[in-house]
């Protein structure tokens, strides 16, 4: 007697399914064209990261003329990271098969990047810098970190949209009503959008970040605001990847996914520069105070 009921709200809830079957290109001219993704990956970086980096330089007096040189570093530092780690973590037996293919890895257009990877090469960009540029603008390389993992979890977020947009990296069949149906890969069953997950996740630890900073009376010492990031993203990470399609065949008879592996290490040195901060116990915002 309550077959009709069940089948309506079976009905009802499927049809709250996404289907999405968006282009991932932008707008094209002959064969020349932009995709959401590139659009998206940039938008993070610069303006969004470079006018928030410079709103802290700004506030703590330090020399917004050597933005100019970080925001280089950074966007050489993550795509060459991204791109080196796709090639060494998923796909090293064909990059590393022969001569043709390790050229490949210059084809960064034919797609390929790995946000661990970027995130190492970021972390020695912005060790090279602060090398360079460091005792010239009166800062270390905790300050720096420090700050830019503010940014960063906002660019992550953008990448992640842009994930979206490519219809790639999502999750395992799902019955929520907010799966998506990835058409344009000839998908017939709702999945979990994990490219929107780590997207929300990303958004709401960039907003915690900020609010920590800007506390006058600030919980986190010198490293601690980092060591957070690190443990927060890296370990959202490590969760999400549970219900995602692993992205390469040999994932499959892995306890854990390549992701999960590579997140494990950023999560321990968080745990690491959290209690380091707590036992220095250098205020996080000491330049602000002696400037206010």
């Amino acid at each position: 007697m309550f077959a009709p009921h069940l089948n309506l709200v079976t009905i009802m809830w499927q049809l709250l399914y996404i289907e999405w079957d968006i282009s991932p290109i932008l707008f094209q001219i002959g064969r020349f064209s932009i995709r959401w993704y590139s659009i998206l990956f940039t938008i993070g970086i610069f303006p969004l990261g470079y006018l928030m980096m410079k709103s802290f330089f700004s506030v703590e007096r330090k020399d917004v003329n050597l933005l100019e040189p970080l925001l280089s570093y950074i966007f050489l530092g993550t795509l060459i990271g991204a791109r080196l780690g796709h090639c060494l973590f998923y796909s090293p037996e064909y990059y590393f098969a022969n001569w043709r293919s390790l050229i490949e890895i210059l084809c960064v257009w034919k797609g390929g990047l790995a946000s661990h990877g970027g995130a190492i090469g970021v972390l020695i960009a912005i060790w090279l810098y602060n090398h360079r540029y460091g005792k010239l603008g009166g800062f270390d390389l905790l300050w720096l970190l420090d700050r830019i993992c503010i940014p960063a979890c906002f660019a992550g977020c953008f990448i992640r949209l842009g994930n979206l947009m490519n219809s790639e990296i999502y999750g395992s069949v799902t019955d929520l009503p907010w799966g998506f149906i990835f058409v344009r890969n000839g998908d017939i069953l709702p999945r979990h959008p994990t490219q929107v997950y780590e997207s929300v996740c990303y958004l709401a630890l960039g907003l915690l970040l900020l609010i920590i900073y800007r506390r006058k009376n600030t919980i986190l010492y010198k490293g601690g605001l980092f060591g957070v990031f690190l443990c927060l993203l890296f370990g959202a990470r490590f969760l999400i990847e549970f219900i995602k399609l692993p992205q390469v065949s040999f994932e499959s008879n892995m306890h854990f996914n390549m992701g999960q592996y590579l997140s494990l290490p950023f999560i321990g040195l968080g745990i690491v520069l959290i209690y380091l901060s707590y036992k220095w116990k250098c205020p996080l915002k000491d330049v602000i105070k002696s400037t206010e």
